[in-house]
């Protein structure tokens, strides 16, 4: 008898096929880099294709033995992304005489190590839900680093790095994950009592004030991220972070009214109170004033930044026929403004693209996946992504504030590298998890898992065991 359900097939090809068009998409633009500037076949792109190509056929490799069912297209998008990223931090090496680029590789190969680490040896991504509360003591210890003396170090206004003698590191950014960690955990055990607690005002159901205790806590960490590191970006993002995810757990429109309101109260408070959110806001609704732009902290990177953008105009300058060098920090927090202005609109816009199939990949994951933990942790991993982009692309483009951030995997940045492809890594899991057939999944709990309604059939029909009367029949009493 066939079977009566469909098994899903891994697609491993698919992905192969899929990387070799990304890897030509992210090396290929390293090498239009270089052939503008006379330098196309230098050993900087040697050393930087071949690394990235071993790198990433690795994780491939590790993916067909211990992931075969992860989603097919997430790593191909991320590595796009990633050989873009790069591509464009060494022309603006280039331009500005730095080694970013070197040491953007070096990260890389950190943190795919890393992913391939925990592919190897998580095989269940509910494994993390014992963590729930050892995750919110970590993304405390986390964030408070930065504010310890001798270690912690203020960078361009913002306490947000620690020194660790060879290079430097933003906990933050890995606060983001355990900080997803700790509201999945907590969100998918107390769903219930939060959804049938509390009392009702005309068609809102308002929460009780001991379930608002999460809510109170993620607020608290915003604002004091905002107050004490002075970073708006890393605030908006962990407190945006518990709004989707408790939305998506509760679907109650009363969570993000409240919220709202959170967030109004607390963005008035630091506007009025906070020179640095101030000068912020300024810079962003005064961007043109001479006396702004020529401020120190002013506005001249925004502006310049939209310079670059207008320049690109709809198909670009070119890959090495820009000035992206004229923008601070064109390599970091404006390599958006570096990517408008050589590849134009169109560039750009298929760079956004990138981002919103990787999103879209993520919420795929978190619908398939049989337990309400990996819904909301795939949920909460990828709306972190898309709000980090929003609030990126939003403030290089003036539609809101700039904050800072960085753009996920394009951008120089080691810490940021690090954890965006640890998301990756537990996306591909939760993928893995929602795309396995569910009879070979992981048994964690250690009992044996039970035979499906194919292998009943079959079993029916096997040869009997020894001294067995094949003819002898069983009476079933009806319960």
């Amino acid at each position: 008898m066939s079977d009566i359900t469909t098994v899903p097939k891994p697609r491993r090809n698919v992905e192969l096929l899929l990387l070799i068009l990304a890897l030509a998409v992210g090396v290929g633009a390293n090498f239009l880099v270089g052939l503008d500037q006379d330098q196309a076949l230098d050993s900087d792109f040697f050393v930087q294709g071949s690394t990235l190509i071993f790198l990433v056929f690795a994780v491939h490799i590790v993916l067909r033995i211990r992931a075969k069912h992860a989603d097919p297209i997430i790593l191909p998008v991320v590595t796009a992304m990633n050989g873009l990223g790069l591509a464009m931090i060494h022309r603006i090496d280039i331009a500005t005489g730095d080694q970013a680029a070197n040491r953007q590789l070096l990260w890389t190969g950190m943190a795919i190590g890393v992913l391939i680490a925990l592919i190897w040896l998580l095989r269940d991504h509910r494994v993390l839900r014992r963590f729930t509360y050892i995750s919110l003591i970590v993304s405390a210890v986390l964030l408070m680093l930065p504010l310890l003396p001798g270690i912690g170090m203020e960078l361009n206004g913002a306490r947000i790095w620690i020194n660790l003698g060879f290079a430097t590191f933003q906990p933050g950014e890995i606060a983001k994950i355990t900080l997803a960690i700790f509201f999945a955990g907590y969100l998918s055990t107390n769903r219930d009592l939060i959804l049938l607690a509390g009392k009702k005002l005309g068609p809102l159901q308002l929460p009780r004030w001991k379930d608002m205790g999460p809510m109170v806590v993620a607020w608290l960490v915003s604002i004091g991220v905002l107050i004490f590191q002075r970073d708006l970006g890393s605030s908006i993002l962990f407190f945006g972070l518990f709004m989707a995810m408790i939305y998506i757990a509760t679907s109650r429109v009363s969570w993000i009214l409240i919220g709202l309101a959170m967030i109004a109260f607390g963005g008035f408070v630091a506007f009025k109170l906070f020179p640095h959110v101030t000068a912020r806001i300024d810079g962003w609704l005064n961007a043109f004033d001479p006396e702004v732009y020529n401020r120190i902290g002013g506005s001249h990177q925004i502006v310049q930044g939209l310079f670059g953008l207008a320049s690109g105009g709809l198909t670009g300058t070119g890959l090495g026929q820009g000035r992206p060098d004229l923008v601070t920090f064109a390599n970091s927090d404006m390599i958006i403004a570096a990517m408008g202005e050589e590849l134009g609109l169109i560039g750009l816009s298929a760079i956004v693209m990138l981002y919103v199939l990787l999103v879209s990949r993520g919420i795929r994951a978190a619908l398939g996946t049989r337990d309400s933990f990996g819904k909301l942790l795939a949920t909460g991993l990828s709306f972190t992504l898309a709000l980090q982009c929003f609030v990126v692309i939003g403030g290089v483009t003036r539609l809101i504030p700039l904050t800072g951030l960085t753009t996920p995997f394009m951008a120089a940045g080691g810490s940021s590298l690090l954890a965006n492809w640890l998301i990756i890594a537990l996306l591909l899991l939760i993928s893995d998890a929602a795309r396995r057939p569910a009879m070979t999944g992981p048994i964690s709990s250690g009992r044996q898992p039970q035979r499906g309604l194919t292998s009943r059939i079959k079993a029916l029909g096997s040869k009997p065991a020894k001294n067995q009367d094949p003819h002898r029949t069983v009476e079933v009493k009806k319960p």
